[in-house]
């Protein structure tokens, strides 16, 4: 007994000084220790790994070398029990309500990545959290602020120097509690707290006042909530005075205060000072209301891309080159899109490329008021890299442009350029067949547009005159928009055709106009079929031979074999009655 305590005490001496070897022993640049390491790496101890790689707790003894969290990939099923963790820990220990403790663990990847990387593996995440969660309270405010949409690169000035726990500053809480309440997503509200962090210092009750005073200016509340987002700092000090002249100026130009909602977009800030300078700079230039609310009309991006910025510094680029206000006003109708991001920077970049290899002012300008569609839908090389492969000099570049503008779309259009499909249409009517298409529904620059433009033959002007003949035949509006989107083809024939048509059905059949409604395709049939299978059919009703009120479909639809079947040959009569109004038919 004796000898085994004694080899018993000679273990258990040896264990313990091989443990401060490995305690006392530096970690080498790939994480890994000396070989001591190795002869205990049958033990395998639950442990977490600081941010310096130093052992905090009781640690694992493994072979395993530390992956940095950066490259570390934690598993679907770590990265669930790590936020039930959260969750219970936020929503059981520190007291927040469920919708916040959840949102919270399940919105904050990176601080969640930062706490799984404190695991040496992931067997047993759940345990080893808890565990770590009861000795190591956490900076609440990093999940919270990660929470709101606010990127890790941005949390790190945004802590509290002396706070880990959200309960320590009420006040933050209630005012985040107010935006979720009156329905600003909270992945939102970063931006707010980002660019407005003073309103979630508001007393209670300020910030709901703040947000109620914009509804008295007769906007709806998804309205506000976009203002807002948009533009945190209008909760910021009293209601914002320019947005306020911003909607009152629109209402003058006939628009509701609801209107801007509809195009306001999270992804961007808007200037409210910038955007009432433009519409006061547009008056100035000679824009009258009623030109201003048909530009805003056609092409809202006018007024809030870049909160007016674009249009203010186009117009007065464009009136620098000599181009007078009546027509850039022209060219803005026959070309909404001109202020679109991507067309605007290509325009840019072209007035560069213009002025950089020498063009006169009067030619940019020639070229920019008969070509800017083309400037603006093509990105055009650099100066230098066209006269590397171009042979001859800017003189001559310049010669090559003057003789044809289009030579500069051939020369420096990065992507093919073909002349004949570009110049085919006047822009001036692709401009008012789109207006026109938009009226009925067509969503600008969708797959169903574009397929619509090529469908639909004539100008807007005249495409409209068809449409109103329609109306006018005592159709509803609305169900003539969706008889000729099922008939497209029903347009493109002219107002007196049309009318034609309608007159028949009525003079033959005795139908109403409404008779066609399920069958559009009634309008695009040539009119001398539909004279003689409508003489022929009014014919067997004279003669009894035929039921009284037979569908216009069944009567146009069927092939001419099938319609001499059933009412021609019906009768003893019918061929020679046919063959009559055929050949009276072609005599007239």
């Amino acid at each position: 007994m004796l000898v085994i305590r004694e080899v018993r005490k000679s273990v258990s001496w040896i264990m313990i000084s091989h443990l401060n070897h490995l305690f006392t022993t530096p970690i080498s640049e790939n994480g890994s220790t000396s070989h001591s390491l190795q002869k205990f790496s049958s033990l395998n101890i639950r442990c977490f790994r600081s941010s310096d790689n130093a052992k905090v707790e009781v640690p694992e003894l493994s072979t395993q070398t530390p992956i940095s969290p950066a490259v570390n990939k934690i598993s679907r099923v770590a990265r669930t029990d790590g936020q039930a963790v959260l969750f219970e820990y936020l929503h059981c220990t520190r007291g927040f309500n469920y919708v916040d403790a959840e949102h919270i663990s399940k919105n904050s990847p990176c601080f969640l990545q930062s706490l799984l990387s404190k695991v040496d593996n992931d067997q047993d995440v759940t345990r080893a959290l808890t565990r770590y969660f009861r000795y190591h309270p956490i900076n609440e405010f990093e999940p919270f602020l990660e929470s709101l949409g606010l990127k890790q690169s941005e949390l790190t000035s945004m802590l509290p120097r002396d706070l880990i726990f959200l309960s320590d500053d009420h006040l933050l809480f209630d005012n985040y509690h107010v935006l979720c309440y009156y329905g600003i997503p909270r992945t939102k509200i970063g931006k707010i707290y980002k660019e407005a962090t003073d309103i979630f210092g508001y007393d209670h009750g300020v910030l709901d006042m703040k947000l109620r005073a914009y509804e008295k200016l007769a906007l709806s509340r998804s309205t506000v909530i976009k203002l807002v987002t948009c533009s945190p700092t209008l909760l910021v000090g009293e209601t914002n005075s320019e947005l306020i002249q911003v909607l009152e100026k629109l209402k003058i130009l006939g628009f509701e205060n609801d209107w801007m909602g509809g195009y306001l977009s999270n992804r961007h800030s808007y200037n409210w000072g910038r955007m009432l300078n433009t519409l006061h700079f547009l008056n100035e230039v000679g824009y009258s209301d009623e030109k201003m609310a048909t530009l805003f009309t056609m092409n809202p991006a006018f007024l809030f891309e870049g909160s007016g910025k674009q249009i203010y510094v186009l117009v007065g680029k464009l009136l620098k080159l000599g181009i007078k206000m009546n027509d850039i006003y022209l060219l803005f109708c026959q070309n909404p899109n001109i202020l679109s991001l991507k067309c605007t920077k290509n325009l840019w970049h072209a007035l560069y490329f213009l002025s950089e290899i020498g063009l006169e002012t009067e030619i940019i300008a020639n070229i920019v008021s008969t070509h800017i569609q083309l400037l603006g839908s093509h990105s055009l090389k650099g100066p230098k890299t066209l006269l590397r492969d171009f042979k001859g000099g800017k003189f001559r570049l310049c010669q090559t442009i003057k003789d044809d503008p289009l030579n500069l779309f051939r020369l420096a259009s990065k992507s093919k350029f073909n002349v004949e499909q570009m110049t085919s249409q006047d822009p001036g009517k692709l401009f008012q067949k789109t207006t026109f298409l938009l009226r009925l529904g067509y969503v600008e620059n969708s797959d169903e547009m574009a397929k619509a433009l090529k469908q639909f033959r004539g100008r807007g002007d005249q495409l409209q005159e068809r449409f109103d003949c329609l109306v006018n035949a005592g159709l509803d509006c609305n169900v003539v928009i969706n008889m000729i989107k099922q008939a497209p083809t029903a347009l493109n024939q002219s107002k007196d055709v049309l009318e034609k048509k309608i007159v028949s059905l009525k003079t033959y059949l005795g139908y109403p106009v409404e008779s066609i409604v399920s069958f559009p395709s009634y309008l695009c049939y040539d009119v001398d079929r539909i004279h003689l299978r409508f003489s022929m059919y009014a014919w067997l009703k004279q003669k009894g031979a035929a039921k009284p009120t037979l569908s216009v479909s069944t009567l146009l639809a069927c092939s001419d074999a099938r319609f001499v079947k059933y009412f021609v040959d019906i009768h003893p009569e019918g061929p020679a009655k046919w063959e009559s109004l055929k050949s009276s038919l072609q005599s007239s």
